[in-house]
């Protein structure tokens, strides 16, 4: 008998955190679908720590998968065939035993909408081999599973063990006719824990069954930091950051361990968009130098999409946004439209909308650290 997830009360859902009790939540890579919360996988770096939602570790339901999709579909800054989702990735695992029919119950209801949208399936988990064919079902949603892969073998930082997602990887990116795609999420890496020549060598082995390979660095917030130090982890950095901390010699050598034609990106989207044949739908593509590590073929199709929006476009588009008498449009230049007064949800839906990066003018991307912190890099101020 398959196990499901327990619906929780209303008088039970009210003491929640308030972060907590959002189902539909916009974070970069799409809107986040996330009515199940509570994973056994204890990663301590997970990002259920800054949710108030680090000591639930059995998956708890807000409300019914239809309920969830309705809310979804119908929020304010979802576009049909447009925005990327996201499903369970903020806090559980969408394939553990009990998740598994949720996710899929929510995929299929998707689809079954004739929805072209990509949607995001992040996991470290065991798939299995009839989770193949259900996927293949599918004949709409643009699927992406990414299998979260860190070779941390330190069980107090990661008691779930990696080579489960290795072998789910593996399993998944072996047929040859398949609808959706895999991706090796290679994450999180960090220095002195992952980063062995060891370590880049499995990664560059095991990327050769994925249809592609984004790398990326550790959320280390201060709620993670403070987890960190009272249970005696080795805490990789001094300080803490809102953005992914990725030191410019580890990207080097990861980028030296990868000097092979294997495809490898940077940004999420970017390996999303490519393993689809299609254009980075958050626009990075004016950030040139993300770009140095793309195939030849990528970049060329991101060019012929791009389209540099005037400031009457981005203000055209921002229209229907709750705040929007608030947006000034600070410049617009090759690589973003820069504003101010927009909440960061509303500056990711105009970033979707116009396939262009959209940056807060309080934010600023440095050049060759889009979007990561300043922590590791030489000569640059502390990261706001």
């Amino acid at each position: 008998m398959t196990t499901r997830v327990a619906l929780l009360s209303r008088e039970q859902i009210d003491r929640l955190p308030e972060r907590a009790r959002e189902v539909v939540e916009y974070r970069k890579s799409g809107l986040s679908l996330n009515h199940i919360q509570g994973c056994p996988l204890d990663c301590a770096y997970c990002i259920r720590h800054t949710y108030g939602l680090w000591d639930q570790r059995v998956p708890r339901a807000i409300m019914s998968d239809t309920e969830a999709v309705d809310e979804l579909v119908s929020h304010q800054y979802f576009q049909p065939h447009m925005t990327p989702v996201q499903v369970f990735n903020r806090a559980t695992d969408p394939f553990l035993p009990s998740v598994r029919p949720h996710t899929f119950a929510v995929l299929e209801d998707l689809d079954a909408r004739e929805l072209t949208n990509h949607v995001l399936v992040i996991t470290r988990h065991s798939m299995q081999p009839e989770d193949i064919d259900r996927l293949n079902q599918l004949a709409h949603l643009k699927v992406t599973l990414l299998f979260t892969f860190s070779g941390i073998d330190n069980k107090g930082i990661e008691p779930y063990p990696s080579h489960v997602a290795a072998e789910s990887l593996k399993l998944m990116s072996a047929p040859v006719h398949r609808r959706y795609r895999t991706i090796l999420y290679w994450r999180p890496l960090v220095p002195g824990l992952n980063d062995s020549g060891e370590h880049l060598d499995q990664a560059h082995e095991l990327a050769q069954h994925a249809d592609v390979t984004v790398f990326t660095g550790l959320f280390y917030r201060d709620q993670i930091a403070a987890y960190y130090k009272a249970n005696g982890l080795p805490e990789p950095y001094e300080d803490t950051a809102r953005r992914k901390i990725m030191p410019e010699t580890l990207e080097r050598r990861v980028l030296a361990a990868f000097s092979s034609p294997t495809p490898l990106f940077r940004k999420t989207s970017c390996a999303v968009s490519y393993a689809h044949g299609l254009p980075d739908y958050n626009g990075h593509y004016g950030i040139r130098e993300l770009c140095d590590i793309c195939p030849l073929s990528q970049v060329q199709l991101c060019a012929s999409s791009r389209r540099v929006p005037s400031p009457d476009r981005v203000r055209e588009v921002a229209r229907m946004l709750p705040e929007a008498r608030g947006l000034v449009v600070v410049d617009i230049t090759e690589r973003a439209a820069v504003v101010s007064g927009l909440a960061t949800e509303s500056r990711y839906y105009l970033q979707h909308a116009l396939g262009f990066q959209v940056h807060d003018v309080r934010y600023p991307h440095v050049e060759r650290r889009h979007g990561r912190a300043d922590i590791g890099w030489k000569d640059t101020a502390q990261d706001g």
